[in-house]
C-alpha cells in the first residue's frame, strides 16, 4: 500500500515465528502489507533494500539484541519509525527503547492487536504529515536565503 510515494509496507522483526503470523494477519485485516524476518541478522539489508518506513522490532532475539538493531536502524535513516514489540516486559527495556528513539512499545502476550493498529495508523499519519510539509519548508528555506544571496 503506498500513499504520496511512502513506501506503506511494515517491516516486522521478531524471531517467534508464529507472533509474526499473528501480527501479520491483524496488521493485513486492516490493509497494510507486512513483511515478516523472523532473523534479526537480516533486518538491516532488508531495511535498506526496500525503503520501510515503519519496522515493528522485538527485543529479546537471538544473535542480535533489539535494542542495538534500533540503534544500528536509527543511524541508518532518524526517520525511520520503530515500534517495539517485546514479550522482555521491564521498565528498563522500555526506556531503554524510548532513549534510543522507538516511536511506541507494546508487550507480549497480545490478546488485542487493535492498540497496535492503532499505533502504526498514527505513525503512518504522522510521516505523512513530515514527507507533505518538505517542500512547503525547502520553499520556505529558498525564499529566505535568495534575498540574502542578492544583496
Amino acid at each position: 500500500m503506498s500513499v504520496s510515494g511512502i513506501n506503506r509496507t511494515i517491516l516486522h522483526v521478531d524471531d517467534d515465528r508464529q507472533f509474526t503470523r499473528l501480527v501479520a494477519h491483524a496488521l493485513q485485516r486492516k490493509g497494510f502489507d507486512v513483511v515478516s524476518i523472523n532473523d534479526p541478522q537480516q533486518a538491516l539489508g532488508e531495511l535498506i533494500r526496500h525503503g520501510y518506513r515503519i519496522v515493528l522490532l522485538d527485543i529479546d532475539m537471538p544473535g542480535l539484541d533489539g535494542i542495538d538493531l534500533l540503534r544500528r536502524i536509527k543511524e541508518y535513516d532518524g526517520g525511520i519509525q520503530v515500534i517495539m514489540v517485546t514479550g522482555l516486559v521491564t521498565l528498563s527495556n522500555a526506556m531503554a527503547a524510548f532513549r534510543r528513539g522507538a516511536e511506541a512499545c507494546f508487550f507480549k502476550p497480545m490478546d488485542d492487536f487493535d492498540p497496535l493498529v492503532r499505533s502504526v495508523e498514527a505513525t503512518f499519519q504522522k510521516i505523512e504529515h513530515w514527507w507533505s510539509a518538505l517542500p512547503d519548508l525547502k520553499r520556505q528555506r529558498r525564499s529566505a536565503i535568495e534575498p540574502a544571496a542578492t544583496a
